[in-house]
């Protein structure tokens, strides 16, 4: 009875949790360039410093580790200059405001009112050195390799001029973190070194790699899981009931 009212328990507050990720996975469906994440669980015995010992028997039900699918999603074709997919693997370098690195698969960029070229959020984009600042009155193309460059849209319109290289950088997906803020970071927080192979596509967006159905199947699963969790617990307390009246009738 041990083993069912601590499994159960745990097992069914876990369960909600893996829930709530399904959740979120299939919220961001359409989101450009998110990755789908798992939660996994698993046994973890009762420790105890205190005497007694506790029962063997007894074992809760933890969240292990949140696992992160990095497989590609497709590319969507949208013509515009400032939107860039990875080819493959790889990220695209964010300049944090605490000054730190971050790294994302959404390639859909935009130029603040000062031409620094960042994120829908507002975020710069990491330059070979620091941010991109784009001149007014010119044209944008972004080669595979990441370098800016710029026509001028009038006078001397065959004049290709650098303005910056964005960073593209492949750490190991074993070494990345996911922050609160959805971006990713190295799990020492110390910036990835650049990929000269890491290549990006202009006019091109990445697309979500979550499997909607997929994801309803898992989230259908879950909840029979938690509802036979439940039915444990109601059951544990039906046999916790008629012990103690065996006992009282004694």
């Amino acid at each position: 009875m041990d083993r069912m009212i601590y499994t159960a328990m745990t097992g069914a507050s876990q369960t909600m949790g893996r829930l709530a990720a399904v959740a979120h996975n299939l919220a961001n469906v359409t989101s450009t360039g998110y990755r789908a994440e798992e939660h996994r669980l698993r046994a973890v015995p009762v420790q105890s410093t205190n005497t007694p010992a506790p029962l063997s028997t007894r074992a809760f039900v933890v969240d292990d580790s949140t696992h992160t699918d990095f497989t590609p999603g497709e590319m969507q074709y949208t013509g515009r200059t400032l939107d860039l997919a990875v080819q493959g693997s790889g990220w695209i370098a964010l300049a944090m405001p605490d000054g730190s690195e971050a790294y994302t698969r959404n390639g859909s960029l935009e130029l603040s009112v000062n031409g620094v070229l960042q994120t829908r959020a507002g975020i710069p984009v990491q330059g070979d050195g620091g941010s991109i600042t784009i001149p007014p009155d010119v044209k944008i193309s972004i080669a595979k390799d990441g370098t800016v460059s710029v026509v001028p849209e009038s006078g001397a319109q065959n004049t290709v001029n650098v303005v910056g290289r964005i960073k593209l950088t492949n750490p190991e997906e074993t070494d990345l973190v996911r922050g609160n803020d959805g971006q990713f970071r190295t799990r020492g927080g110390d910036p990835a070194p650049a990929d000269e192979k890491t290549q990006i596509a202009s006019g091109y967006l990445e697309g979500s790699n979550v499997n909607p159905v997929d994801q309803m199947v898992t989230m259908i699963s879950l909840s029979r899981q938690f509802e036979m969790q439940v039915k444990s617990l109601q059951m544990a307390d039906q046999n916790d009931k008629s012990a103690t009246q065996v006992i009282s009738a004694r």
